[in-house]
């Protein structure tokens, strides 16, 4: 089987992937911008051949790769790089060369906030009011229907990157005198925590991993104001979340992918409202805190599911909490790293630091501690969390 994996450098974790595949007996190909020494000496020896790109966002060079390899190796049987940035890149590529997997036109439901929306309404899901606007006419119009405060953020676009809550027509009007470019989608403001619904679907469609995220505060709010970022893995799984992500997993025909929908649980009723879909791992670390909570390899699992025919899939216990607590650069905190580890080294499963591009959303050093107790999971988040004097 000849897999290319574009990117399979970034993020750091994300080489297991290849790893995970040259052991299942892949031959792995690699498209990458960095020079072939520079990578990690295990991802090099996963990969049976790189091509070093000037700059991959250029189509026509990221074709000529792909084109390079199919000649030397074969046809390509899967192109991926489990990246949202490169979404697009992946798709149109997979149509140039009919390799399988999502294309253009499957895309154009999972990608604009919008069209998200639709597909959640018909699969019976709740969701925010809310639709593109392109002038301050519109969005006082239904401003007029929600009432303030709203949010309003791309429609195509990352996490809670570019996203503004609005509180009064003044806000508005300083918004849309320097509105982006972009398409912008208005929708009413949720008072609520954010849960996730994330996990692998196979060949069938049928979801073989599950788990959930639980946010203490808002993305949107931790991006924002630079707060220090507390999130953590639910070992239960409540049956409305379990339907409601089961549903939209099937509604927008996942097959053979990770995925991260998100979800607000509203604050006074309780109940859930969709965001949106993610057809890629959830970002960052996260995946390994799964991996932490279940003591299994969803890297590996990935790989397995490709590669054998024969496929079955895994059995796994959610058997801790695992929680990832962000600090920034700019706070002072009561506990060094000494301190964090003499007091709870024994929770600790991992620390680094945070590369730039997602220091805005996940801090700039990160920590993972694991317990089955969630009680325990607080106590550490309040310790390493707590401000310096």
């Amino acid at each position: 089987m000849n897999v290319i994996l574009f990117s399979p450098h970034f993020p750091s974790n994300f080489m297991n992937f290849a790893i995970a595949l040259h052991r299942r007996g892949a031959t792995v190909l690699g498209i990458t911008d960095q020079p072939t020494e520079a990578l990690n000496p295990a991802l090099r020896e996963a990969l049976a051949d790189v091509i070093r790109l000037d700059d991959l966002h250029r189509c026509d060079q990221a074709a000529a790769a792909v084109a390079s390899f199919r000649d030397r190796f074969g046809p390509i049987d899967r192109l991926e790089s489990h990246n949202e940035h490169w979404l697009d890149s992946d798709a149109r590529l997979r149509a140039d060369f009919g390799i399988p997997g999502l294309k253009p036109e499957d895309l154009a439901s999972m990608r604009r906030k919008s069209r998200m929306k639709e597909v959640f309404s018909r699969a019976g899901l709740s969701v925010a009011r809310g639709r593109v606007v392109h002038k301050l006419e519109e969005a006082l119009a239904m401003v007029a229907e929600v009432g303030y405060p709203v949010v309003i953020k791309p429609d195509q676009g990352v996490g809670a990157t570019g996203t503004w809550k609005i509180v009064d027509r003044d806000g508005m009007e300083r918004f849309f005198a320097q509105k982006p470019q972009a398409d912008m989608f208005l929708e009413e403001f949720i008072t609520g925590s954010i849960v996730t619904f994330d996990g692998l679907a196979d060949r069938e469609g049928k979801i073989v991993f599950c788990g959930s995220l639980h946010y203490a505060d808002g993305m949107m709010e931790m991006v924002n104001d630079r707060l220090d970022v507390f999130l953590c893995t639910q070992r239960d799984l409540p049956e409305d979340l379990l339907l409601a992500g089961t549903k939209a997993v099937g509604a927008f025909g996942l097959r053979e992918r990770f995925f991260h929908v998100e979800f607000f649980r509203t604050a006074a009723e309780g109940r859930l409202i969709a965001l949106e879909v993610n057809v890629r791992p959830p970002g960052g670390l996260i995946l390994d805190m799964y991996n932490y909570s279940s003591d299994i390899d969803l890297f590996a699992e990935w790989a397995e599911m490709l590669t054998n025919p024969a496929y079955v899939p895994l059995s796994y216990e959610r058997k801790y909490h695992c929680t990832f607590l962000g600090r920034r650069d700019s706070r002072s905190y009561a506990h060094d790293f000494d301190g964090i580890l003499q007091a709870y080294g024994k929770e600790l499963v991992h620390h680094e630091r945070v590369p730039e591009v997602f220091s805005p959303a996940m801090g700039d050093t990160c920590f993972l501690f694991r317990s089955p107790d969630l009680d325990r999971i607080r106590e550490i988040a309040a310790f390493v969390l707590k401000p310096g004097t």
